[in-house]
């Protein structure tokens, strides 16, 4: 039987968005200025929140580590997908793509965790408004972002491990801007059936199990809601849930199209543009969606831009 030469890929080759150099430097454009209104729009959200008393609450200390699972976020891919863009594809070594594999899946897995600690957060603000501060003190709120992030960092060692054990031989070429699972996938030249069983099980239980979370948790708020009597105190109870649930619906609902899909419906251009939407517009957006409709945020930022401006005069 003959001896089939395998080479063992040491490096991957990402190859971008498109060949055409005019839109490759529009999109640079694009991408560039989406990298900058992400970093100013989270690293100013931390900043604010620390600086103003009034947003020293369990909801804002929440918020400014989503702020920065964000801001990390957009830094783990963005860069990449603009040095692509400048050089139409970009070579990237084994281990620079197991790292990038590994700090994007602790992003995304801390932040799936982080918003399902959000909506534990805004049911007990909103059942039990007078034991909240109680429920939720400083030493539980650490507990449960500690949590979190220990719970993203075990899925993404299990993760990235399963994924780069599998053996990548000769073909090198990723069709994605990034390295995803999906088309690692695609290249690996060894049987990835039980891996691809362990990562869709554990992927989809960290998805679904705080989707459920988060599900529960507002159905326990909806019930707590529909006890108040007045509709204005309805509606002004629920508002304070408004920014969380855009939030959540704009992150799992990506999420779940783009890992929860039947192969057979998949194309590479198709995840794309989903890819893009989670890594580069939502950690942009997030943001805006907590700070617009926020009436403690929007006065915090008057009180400390009005300081900036009072000491500048002096």
């Amino acid at each position: 039987m003959a001896r089939i030469n395998l080479t063992t890929v040491t490096e991957f080759i990402l190859m971008g968005f498109t060949d055409n150099p005019r839109l490759e430097m529009l999109l640079f454009l694009v991408f560039l200025s989406f990298y900058l209104v992400t970093l100013l729009g989270n690293v100013g959200m931390i900043i604010l929140i620390q600086l103003d008393a009034q947003l020293h609450m369990p909801m804002y200390f929440f918020l400014s580590h989503l702020s920065l699972l964000d801001a990390c976020y957009a830094s783990v891919i963005t860069p990449q997908i603009l040095a692509t863009l400048t050089a139409s594809q970009t070579v990237i070594s084994f281990g620079q793509c197991a790292a990038q594999f590994f700090f994007f899946t602790i992003c995304a897995a801390t932040e799936c965790f982080l918003l399902a600690v959000m909506a534990y957060d805004r049911y007990v603000a909103i059942s039990s408004p007078l034991l909240y501060t109680v429920a939720v003190n400083p030493r539980t709120c650490w507990r449960l972002v500690v949590g979190a992030y220990v719970c993203g960092m075990s899925a993404a060692i299990l993760r990235t491990t399963c994924t780069f054990t599998l053996s990548f031989c000769d073909n090198n070429q990723i069709n994605f801007f990034f390295c995803d699972l999906p088309p690692l996938l695609k290249l690996a030249c060894s049987d990835t059936t039980n891996t691809e069983i362990v990562i869709i099980f554990f992927g989809n239980f960290v998805i679904l199990a705080n989707a459920l979370v988060i599900l529960i948790s507002y159905l326990l708020i909806i019930k707590a809601i529909l006890r108040v009597k007045s509709s204005g105190g309805r509606a002004k109870t629920f508002s304070t849930c408004a920014s969380h649930l855009t939030a959540v619906a704009l992150f799992f609902g990506t999420l779940i199209f783009m890992y929860l899909r039947t192969g057979s419906g998949k194309s590479p251009e198709e995840d794309k543009v989903v890819s893009i939407f989670y890594t580069v517009v939502i950690p942009m957006l997030n943001p805006l969606i907590y700070s617009l409709r926020n009436k403690d945020v929007k006065a915090a930022f008057k009180k400390v831009t009005g300081r900036f401006q009072v000491s500048q005069r002096t």
